[in-house]
């Protein structure tokens, strides 16, 4: 018998629409899966494909999208949980540790929620809604998962608790962490801003759930005792800068070290198969790196040799043996925090291996997400994020589409009407963005029969 019978209660596959599952059939499907199928099937997830990763959609039909990169976040997850059902020694934690379907569909569902154009979009989302609740991009993931996809009329895609536990990476709302100093607020007023030379650093958005979804946040943190559900979403304030939430439940820190150690390895993939990055700069900037030199992890020699050796096949085994050598690096721990394990017991990487996946993730950052021509784009898509999103506000009768205007005009208040504008931006993917940008700003773009 397990030692923690609780993880088979009927709790944790509740769904908001009718509760507890209504079946106790053997053969019925597992509820985890059937999440992961919603998560497959919806509009959203499907929509990924034709979102940017890191490097612009129209430069191959190689390079990573949104959908590929979740995809593979999915992948890295399951394989971090095989791992850990083998070589943990944290028995409590074991027992607790998601399966299969649960962690997959967590993963696959993670970046539902983010905007055309990548991160741009996201930041000029949140300074368009910076008087009217934020905008955040795992914020909007849990907000299609429970309020806005199309399986359920007001339930969303209407998953299990525990897989929105496992989506919920920042447990606190957008009013709890957002800036509340005088320069912040004066920026916030300011009313005379050019879109084309706007400096956006100031409105990176913190890192939070919309104040909309507290009920949503209630429900799913209710199994747990009153002094587990206010440790886990305090946050901790800075003076000048945003709050940030401290804790995050067992499921999510797997989804969240997969979705990392997607980030440092994959978009490095790209980054050599696009001739970005070359053995010489790998060899100064990485490989001078004692931390990823004498990880333990892997032979670093041997990895830059296949990294660079020509040929994609190598190429691949090299990635492959990097991904390997991560998942191998994460460990369960409790931090003594918590009474319940979902919420105490935490997946980590070892000293070593966040060391040079730190490493890895910096080196990205600097030699291909920072670089002028990536940045570009990210700079072209946050204004026509922010164009489209105002000329849709000022001409919502003439420009939204009729489903569009009609939950526009049955709202009861300008924040409501701002968040469903904000809905249909944010579901836009890079190349509908960019369609509906050139329709209405182009003379000699578009006909009357497109549809907006």
């Amino acid at each position: 018998m397990s030692p923690h019978p609780e993880i088979d209660l009927p709790i944790w596959t509740e769904r908001r629409s009718w509760g507890a599952p209504r079946q106790k059939n053997p053969s019925t499907r597992d509820g985890y899966s059937r999440d992961r199928s919603r998560v497959i099937h919806s509009a959203s997830f499907r929509r990924l494909q034709a979102k940017t990763q890191v490097l612009g959609l129209h430069e191959s039909d190689f390079y990573r999208t949104r959908l590929t990169h979740s995809l593979e976040v999915a992948q890295i997850g399951s394989g971090i949980v095989e791992h850990m059902q083998r070589n943990s020694d944290c028995a409590t934690c074991r027992t607790w540790l998601p399966s299969p379907y649960l962690i997959e569909a967590i993963c696959m569902a993670h970046d539902i929620g983010h905007p055309p154009f990548g991160h741009g979009g996201e930041v000029a989302l949140n300074f368009m809604m910076r008087n009217h609740g934020g905008f955040e991009g795992n914020g909007q993931t849990l907000r299609i998962l429970a309020k806005l996809g199309e399986h359920s009329e007001r339930d969303g895609q209407d998953l299990t608790r525990r897989t929105l536990l496992g989506v919920l990476k920042y447990p606190v709302l957008y009013r709890e962490v957002v800036r509340k100093d005088e320069d912040y607020l004066r920026l916030c007023r300011r009313s005379d801003y050019d879109f084309k030379t706007i400096d956006m650093q100031p409105w990176l958005p913190p890192k939070s759930i919309f104040d909309e979804e507290a009920a949503v946040r209630d429900w799913i943190l209710s199994p747990f005792s009153a002094t587990d559900q206010s440790t886990f979403i305090q946050a901790k304030l800075k003076d000048g800068a945003h709050g940030q939430a401290q804790f995050h439940a067992l499921d999510t820190a797997i989804m969240d070290i997969a979705d990392d150690i997607a980030y440092g390895v994959h978009d490095l993939e790209d980054a050599i198969a696009m001739g970005l990055i070359h053995e010489k700069l790998w060899q100064e900037q990485v490989m001078s790196q004692v931390a990823f030199t004498h990880s333990g992890l892997f032979d670093a020699q041997q990895i830059t040799q296949w990294l660079f050796a020509g040929n994609s096949r190598s190429l691949k085994r090299g990635i492959s043996h990097l991904v390997g050598a991560f998942i191998h690096g994460v460990y369960l721990k409790q931090q003594q925090l918590f009474e319940h394990p979902l919420l105490d017991c935490q997946a980590l990487l070892t000293d070593e291996a966040a060391a040079a996946l730190h490493v890895l993730k910096g080196f990205v950052w600097d030699h291909v997400i920072s670089i002028p021509e990536v940045k570009s784009f990210e700079y072209k898509g946050q204004v026509t994020v922010m164009e489209l999103f105002r000329v849709l506000w000022a001409n919502p009768e003439r420009l939204l589409p009729r489903s569009r205007l009609s939950k526009l005009n049955a709202a009861d208040n300008e924040q409501v009407r701002m968040r469903l504008l904000c809905d249909y931006v944010a579901g836009m993917t890079d190349d509908y963005a960019t369609r509906v940008y050139a329709k209405l700003f182009s003379p000699y773009y578009g006909s009357i029969f497109d549809r907006l």
